[in-house]
């Protein structure tokens, strides 16, 4: 698959690159895609939920009233569940809501969700980009020249550079990571997906660098 390469300003610089088919023209699996967004934001969860037990809450331990002789019920000490105050029966605990997902399962969800953007022609080339302070009003025209619009954009650069992350961190409905933090969850959740040239050509001369962390 051929993509030509834009200049900052959106302009076509008359090179192109070359997307592999094995990555960008696949079959796509869904349920894969599924699995990998569901564990993706399981993993955001905090899972610090908790209540108190019987055996946890503020209370006397001492015997209400004596077993027998009162005509009522048989009574504990004052923290049973059935009193106000009391604990909380199976209530929730703080657990993981994570779960695994065999390495094959991970890659085949990241190329199908790329292979939905490079159907779609959502998948734009830029040359490598370069800014000498941070600047976000000069990001932020670089992207309007890309995206066209106020569309969500994920810019994919080949390693961290501090300069275009500061310019893009207050620009909304934009992202910016390094190819190996790509994910198939930011995939499915942007409208653009930009390639700096250098990310572009990673795919062909080495793949596994793409490969989810």
């Amino acid at each position: 698959m051929q993509v030509d390469v834009l200049n900052s300003k959106g302009v076509k610089t008359g090179r192109s690159v070359e997307l592999p088919d094995d990555v960008f023209s696949i079959e796509p699996n869904d349920h894969c895609i599924y699995l990998a967004v569901k564990q993706y934001l399981a993993a955001q969860r905090q899972g610090t939920h908790k209540t108190k037990t019987r055996a946890e809450v503020q209370g006397s331990s001492k015997k209400l009233h004596k077993q027998k002789g009162t005509g009522g019920s048989r009574k504990g000490n004052i923290r049973n569940p059935l009193y106000k105050g009391g604990g909380t029966v199976n209530g929730p605990a703080p657990h993981l809501y994570g779960f695994k997902l065999n390495r094959k399962v991970k890659d085949l969800a990241k190329m199908s969700a790329l292979t939905y953007k490079a159907r779609e022609s959502k998948i734009v080339v830029v040359e490598d980009l370069k800014m000498d302070a941070p600047k976000t009003k000069d990001y932020t025209a670089i992207l309007d020249a890309l995206r066209g619009d106020n569309r969500k954009t994920m810019m994919v650069l080949p390693e961290y550079d501090s300069n275009i992350y500061l310019s893009s961190r207050n620009i909304p409905n934009t992202k910016t990571v390094i190819v190996s933090d790509m994910n198939t969850y930011d995939i499915t959740h942007t409208n653009v997906l930009v390639f700096t040239e250098s990310v572009a050509k990673l795919f062909s001369e080495e793949p596994e660098v793409v490969e989810e962390a």
